[in-house]
């Protein structure tokens, strides 16, 4: 998956492995008779002048109580992120972003379907599950540069052009042009970002007619010309492979609660 709105960082140094009779640098005060406790700590760095719209819905903490036989995927990617930071193995510099990435998705999409079986409320996520507006979202991610108009997208759900731009507006928060646009130039800033396409190529693979016109939607949307924006991330040191390029988890060592 890649997502805007998430900046690129570079790695931070591994701890050292702790064990029970000798914990890491940074591990918690020992105390208290429960069970023995590791704490698995990552991070993403944000952009938050150009948040993603799935990262607005979220609450400050996500909590997802570990219940028996609930989550198996989730505990699964835990275990083997866990492992590998424990006892790194030939690649774990490729194996570890990637478990990151994916216990990530795992923690959002258990996170987001459960709160859709409680009491679901208007996001990014509701859009993309409900039936009409998932599927209008899902052509414009998969075809940004095509014209769309909103009795198109309507079509597809079996919706009337004004029905269908209620629906979107409600779920989504902003109406379906107004997305669109954005879609586009969000688009267009990762090619910028990650390719060394020429500015009209970008542009007409965003949906835009001329280089000048998506040079001046885009310097509307982000406050710099496109070029200048290329110029300053390219400036920019980073280790990372793309705009979702995790810090290094550490393990802290273990601890009693």
């Amino acid at each position: 998956m890649r997502s805007p709105g998430v900046e690129e960082v570079g790695w931070v140094e591994r701890l050292g492995r702790p064990t029970r009779d000798q914990p890491g640098p940074n591990a918690p005060p020992r105390g208290g008779s429960g069970a023995p406790t590791n704490l698995l700590c990552g991070a993403y760095h944000l952009d938050r002048a150009r948040s993603h719209p799935l990262m607005d819905d979220l609450p400050e903490i996500v909590h997802l109580p570990a219940r028996l036989g609930r989550h198996p995927s989730l505990r699964a990617a835990v275990g083997l992120l866990a492992g590998e930071v424990e006892q790194p193995g030939p690649g774990s510099d490729a194996v570890v972003p990637a478990l990151l990435d994916v216990l990530l998705l795992l923690i959002l999409r258990t996170w987001f379907a459960e709160q859709s079986e409680r009491h679901p409320v208007p996001g990014w996520a509701t859009a993309l599950n409900d039936p009409v507006i998932g599927t209008a979202l899902r052509s414009i991610h998969r075809d940004p540069g095509r014209q769309w108009t909103v009795a198109e997208l309507g079509t597809q759900g079996g919706l009337s052009r004004a029905a269908f731009a209620r629906r979107f507006t409600d779920l989504v928060g902003q109406p379906p042009l107004s997305y669109l646009t954005w879609w586009r130039l969000t688009t267009g800033a990762r090619l910028l970002r990650t390719s060394e396409a020429p500015l009209s190529a970008v542009a007409t693979q965003v949906g835009y007619t001329s280089e000048y016109a998506f040079a001046n939607a885009f310097k509307r949307e982000y406050g710099i010309a496109p070029g200048k924006y290329r110029k300053a991330r390219e400036e920019t040191p980073s280790t990372g492979g793309g705009p979702w390029s995790p810090v290094r988890p550490r393990l802290h060592g273990t601890g009693r609660l």
